[in-house]
């Protein structure tokens, strides 16, 4: 905001203005402390694995900026996740709005503008608020920026101190960079699919996606730290720089222990449904009234639980009293334990591996989950007040930082609800606001 207590203005040069210039106290409540309180995100980012980041940054205090494309020639404008529905966020008479669950869940704490970046006017506002910004995050589709002028040097010679990171597909190097990429596509070629489901050879055997999109949403988390450490770096050095994040590489980067596998035997890991490639027992089990997860970590773990199911001599076999010899040996192994358990009900056998430290739990559905007396005395269900609806609930962030807490500032914005407000931050009037949305530019 111009004018405010330091009397600076938004026309100066990017060191020129005070980090909560384009904070709009009046609609943006803000605790006195917040991790991330001054930084400026430009968000040109849609669907899942670039919102995610922002969101992230925002929950910590970012003022995101999020820009979304106005309607235009039937189409209804706006990140593509706000038709992605049913679920629809329902109005006060018990009606669906057109703000999708999906959307929902991934862009509370910004502010939206719409805004024609195909358009010269459109790509000139960009411009001002990047000179103003700290970060850009984008997921065109590679040298889809470069058209309008927009790509990471046009951006970075305006503002040198500028962390601008790219999220795509596959990257913005190599043989597949112009390939558009997906969540689905991405699990299946960064080989998570050849590992998670059923065996071949058993019932429902085959290659399985994850029930959630892992791929974007671990895009997006490495791409939070990648700005975090590129922010650092900034402030020490004076420098911005190019952030290079691809699913692709993340997929690569999450199998983990699996990856590890295969580059130290060459072996390519199977699938083992519920089974865990290198401990032993650490599945599902079947008890007489429904599953259960048991997860014996160690030898000693192993021990107890023979023990409360009745047959200590099993850890006492040399075949089974290490974790080594247990995967050696599962085969003959998790019957001998399925059948004991099968013999009890669930709620049994947990009880007794809680008394007794021994890792496992319950499978919970989505309603048993948000109603968990952990998940409850967490917070992870937070209200908030939404500008269509008085029933808005959003899964909360996991980040308990004591001293700079996360805050829940503005629920998911409506498509351009603060086109107005940020323009005038800017220094735009009334006058050119009103002449810029009927010539499409803005919305």
């Amino acid at each position: 905001m111009a004018g405010e207590a330091t009397g600076t203005s938004l026309a100066g040069t990017p060191g020129d203005i005070p980090h909560n210039a384009l904070m709009s106290e009046a609609n943006s409540p803000r605790p006195s402390a917040m991790a991330l309180q001054g930084v400026r995100v430009l968000d040109l980012s849609r669907v899942l694995a670039g919102p995610w980041c922002t969101q992230t940054l925002a929950d910590l205090g970012a003022d995101v900026i999020k820009v979304e494309r106005p309607p235009k020639g039937g189409h209804p404008g706006g990140d593509d996740t706000r038709g992605w529905g049913p679920p629809y966020l329902k109005d006060r008479d018990g009606q669906d709005t057109a703000e999708a669950a999906y959307y929902l869940g991934a862009n509370r704490n910004k502010r939206s503008i719409g805004v024609d970046i195909a358009s010269p006017k459109g790509q000139d506002l960009i411009r001002e608020l990047a000179r103003r910004a700290d970060v850009v995050v984008e997921n065109y589709k590679v040298g889809d920026l470069t058209r309008y002028g927009l790509n990471a040097p046009a951006l970075l010679a305006l503002n040198p101190r500028l962390v601008f990171c790219s999220v795509t597909g596959f990257g913005q190097t190599g043989p597949y960079r112009d390939r558009a990429g997906y969540d689905y596509a991405v699990q299946g070629l960064g080989g998570l699919m050849s590992v998670t489901g059923e065996a071949d050879a058993l019932p429902g055997g085959g290659p399985q996606k994850v029930g959630v999109a892992v791929a974007d949403l671990f895009t997006g988390m490495y791409a939070t730290v990648a700005i975090l450490a590129a922010l650092r770096h900034r402030d020490a050095t004076g420098e911005g720089q190019v952030v290079d994040m691809a699913l692709l590489d993340t997929q690569v980067a999450m199998l983990a222990n699996l990856g590890a596998n295969y580059l130290t035997t060459g072996q390519a890991p199977r699938r083992m449904g519920n089974a865990h490639q290198n401990i032993v027992p650490y599945q599902v089990f079947q008890a007489s009234d429904g599953h259960l997860i048991v997860a014996v970590g160690n030898d000693g773990q192993f021990v107890k639980f023979c023990e409360l199911l009745g047959v200590p001599e099993l850890a006492r076999d040399p075949r089974y009293a290490t974790n080594a010899q247990r995967v050696r040996h599962r085969e003959a192994l998790v019957p001998l334990l399925a059948e004991r358990i099968a013999a009890r009900p669930r709620q049994h056998w947990l009880d007794a591996m809680e008394a007794a430290k021994v890792p496992g739990g319950a499978i919970n559905d989505l309603a048993e989950v948000f109603e968990d007396p952990q998940v409850r005395h967490r917070g992870m269900v937070v209200p908030m007040a939404h500008p269509l609806s008085d029933g808005l609930r959003v899964v909360a962030s996991p980040m308990k930082l004591s001293a700079t807490p996360v805050a829940y500032r503005l629920p998911p914005p409506l498509l351009g609800q603060h086109t107005d407000e940020v323009l005038a931050e800017l220094g735009h009037g009334p006058e050119a606001i009103a002449a810029w949305r009927e010539e499409g530019v803005i919305a």
